[in-house]
């Protein structure tokens, strides 16, 4: 496939905003139009803060927003804490000691409850935040549509079915679809670990235990691996160690990451398995080649993603506080 230029990768943005109907499965580009005006730049304001003291936290925004939308569809259900009558999902296994941005989320929404109160829902502030920290972070942009409503159930259960760093790409893929996404989305949204950093124990068995055969993964390249094994010793008290997944430009959303794949450098052994899928895999080595085509796919399929599940209209509330129910 040849690769869109540069020129014409904002043309087909363009055309993409244009060609799109105002209203979409009841969110609305404009929704706080008048109602909260100055929404966009206090999440930006806020998330530029957040990573200039913090540069992994751009890839955690976005990360919480991936985790929301798969579990109960986009409905904020990620940020409420447990409590005696409810029981949330930030312990699942997928999220405990590995989910961060919740303090900055919480700044977002007393600032706009200082300015527009009860109005901008928790889960929408998510799906901004991520478009802020992906962007802030040299990715591309796109038009976020909102009027999402916060949910007042949370499911710790469904949390622990997450996509995880150890199913087969078949299992992530069933995942995928079952939310209404497309095996295309798989390879789009993987591109999101072009950013960010991985506990050991996600990947540890690939270092020396792979296939539980007591050896490392022979696909991994042996640079890399060597690096690994140094920085995660066979012991448990590394499972916390924290290694970069792009180990190239960790902290640049681009499409290096697609590189790594092709090169045998991924850091998950999931995000080595989408050669193992020809359409796929034909998709890596296009957005390997075409970084503004996977910008342009990117901001297609996470707008795709945010709107799963939604609750519009008089569905669910506006949270005041977004770690509790009203």
């Amino acid at each position: 496939m040849e690769c869109v230029s540069n020129k014409h990768f904002y043309v087909l943005m363009l055309c993409l905003v244009f060609l799109n109907p105002l209203v979409c499965s009841q969110l609305y580009y404009n929704f706080y139009f008048k109602t909260c005006p100055n929404l966009n730049r206090i999440v930006k304001d806020n998330v530029l803060s957040a990573i200039a003291n913090d540069s992994r936290i751009a890839a955690s925004l976005l990360r919480l927003h991936f985790h929301d939308c798969f579990v109960n569809g986009c409905d904020g259900s990620v940020l409420l804490d447990d409590t005696d009558t409810l029981k949330g999902e930030k312990n699942a296994l997928p999220n405990k000691k590995s989910l961060r941005g919740f303090d900055v989320i919480d700044k977002i929404k007393f600032d706009l409850e200082g300015v527009c109160p009860s109005i901008v829902s928790c889960a929408d502030i998510l799906a901004l935040a991520a478009r802020e920290a992906v962007y802030l972070s040299r990715g591309p942009f796109w038009f976020v549509p909102l009027g999402r409503r916060d949910g007042t159930t949370a499911s710790e259960s469904e949390a622990n079915n997450l996509p995880a760093p150890f199913d087969t790409l078949e299992k992530i893929t069933a995942k995928f679809i079952s939310k209404g996404l497309e095996k295309k989305d798989v390879a789009v949204l993987s591109g999101a670990h072009t950013f960010g950093f991985a506990q050991c124990a996600t990947f540890k068995t690939r270092l020396f235990n792979f296939n539980a055969s007591f050896k490392s993964d022979p696909s991994l390249d042996s640079s890399l691996l060597q690096n690994l094994q140094n920085l995660c010793p066979n012991q448990a008290n590394s499972d916390t160690n924290l290694a970069p997944l792009d180990h190239v430009t960790t902290n640049i959303f681009d499409n290096t990451y697609y590189k790594n794949v092709l090169s045998n450098s991924a850091l998950l052994q999931s995000d080595q398995a989408l050669l193992d899928d020809n359409t796929i895999a034909s998709l890596v080595t296009n957005y390997s080649k075409c970084p503004f085509e996977f910008f342009k796919d990117f901001g297609v399929s996470i707008e795709k993603m945010g709107r799963i599940g939604v609750l519009t209209g008089q569905q669910g509330q506006i949270r005041k506080n977004c770690r509790v129910v009203n």
